[in-house]
C-alpha cells in the first residue's frame, strides 16, 4: 500500500486588528442613536453621576433633555432643562412633568434614575432608614413612571427605563432597604409591561454594577479590591457604559420587561 503523501499545512500568517480610539467609537455610537425628529427625555437625578452621562448621551444625539435635581443643579454648560423636584413627593413630580411638557412637549423617554442608600447591616437599621430608601427608589420610580405613561398612552408611544442595581439579583450585605427596592423595580417593570400589552409603550431595567461614581469612592482600598477580584472586567465600570445600555433600550421596541446587568461580568448575567 504506498504511503499517503501528508498535507502541507498552511503557515500561519499573523493577523492584524485595528484599534479603534474609543473616542472614534462613541462618535459612531451617537451618530447610529441620532434622532430624525428630537424627542422629550426625561432623566430624574440626572445631575451627576450616572444621570448625568445618560442626559449627556441623549443631548449629544439631538433630543430635549430636562433632568431633576434636589439640591444641587447640573452645571448650566450642559445645556439641559434643570428642574428641582424630590421624587418623594407627588406634587413636586406632576409641577415638574408640567414644565418639561411646556417647554419640550409630551415625556415620551422616561429614565428612573433618582435614588438613595442608607447602608446598615439589618439589626441595627431603624424602620425609618428602611422606609426611606423604599420611598425614594422604588416608589419614587412608581410616581414618576405613573405620571410619564399617561401622557404616552395619549402619544401611543414611549420609552421608559428603570435604573436599578446588581445588588438587586446578588444581593448585596448592608443593603437590605437599597437591594429589597432595587429588586421591586424588576417586579414592577415586567408587571407594567403586562399591563401595557401591545402598545408601543415599554418598560425595562438595567442594572449597573460597581461603577465610577461618588458611592464608589467612599470605598475603602480592601472592599474595591475585593469587589473587583469578583469581576470578570477587572475594573469598575463607567457611566457613559450605563448610558450605552440606556440608549440602546430607548430605542429598542420588542425588548420589553428585559434586566440588562452592565457589570463587568460579576453577575454573569444573573
Amino acid at each position: 500500500m504506498p504511503t499517503p503523501t501528508p498535507i502541507p499545512m498552511p503557515l500561519s500568517v499573523p493577523v492584524s486588528i485595528p484599534v479603534v480610539p474609543e473616542e472614534e467609537r462613541d462618535m459612531e455610537r451617537e451618530a447610529m442613536m441620532a434622532q430624525a425628529t428630537p424627542r422629550s427625555v426625561f432623566v430624574t437625578g440626572g445631575n451627576r453621576g450616572i444621570g448625568l452621562a445618560i442626559a449627556r448621551r441623549f443631548a449629544r444625539a439631538g433630543d430635549r433633555v430636562a433632568v431633576t435635581y434636589r439640591s444641587e443643579p447640573p452645571p448650566e454648560s450642559e445645556g439641559f432643562l434643570s428642574v428641582r423636584c424630590d421624587v418623594t413627593d407627588s406634587q413636586q413630580i406632576d409641577r415638574a412633568f408640567k414644565e418639561v411638557e411646556a417647554a419640550h412637549g409630551p415625556v415620551t423617554v422616561l429614565v428612573a434614575n433618582a435614588g438613595t442608600s442608607n447602608d446598615r447591616l439589618l439589626v441595627r437599621m431603624t424602620e425609618a432608614d428602611f422606609t426611606s430608601v423604599i420611598d425614594t427608589n422604588l416608589t419614587g420610580a412608581f410616581r414618576v413612571t405613573q405620571r410619564a405613561v399617561r401622557g404616552m398612552l395619549r402619544e401611543g408611544h414611549g420609552r421608559i427605563v428603570l435604573i436599578s442595581s446588581t445588588a438587586a439579583l446578588h444581593g448585596s450585605a448592608g443593603q437590605t432597604n437599597y437591594a429589597a427596592a432595587k429588586a421591586g423595580l424588576i417586579g414592577f417593570a415586567r408587571s407594567l409591561t403586562r399591563e401595557l400589552g401591545p402598545r408601543d409603550i415599554t418598560c425595562n431595567v438595567v442594572a449597573p454594577g460597581l461603577t465610577e461614581t461618588d458611592m464608589s469612592s467612599a470605598l475603602t482600598p480592601d472592599q474595591r479590591r475585593d469587589l473587583l477580584r469578583q469581576t470578570p472586567a477587572g475594573r469598575l465600570a463607567r457611566p457613559d457604559e450605563v448610558a450605552d445600555a440606556v440608549a440602546f433600550l430607548s430605542g429598542a421596541g420588542y425588548v420589553r420587561g428585559a434586566v440588562i446587568p452592565v457589570d463587568g461580568g460579576a453577575g454573569l448575567g444573573h
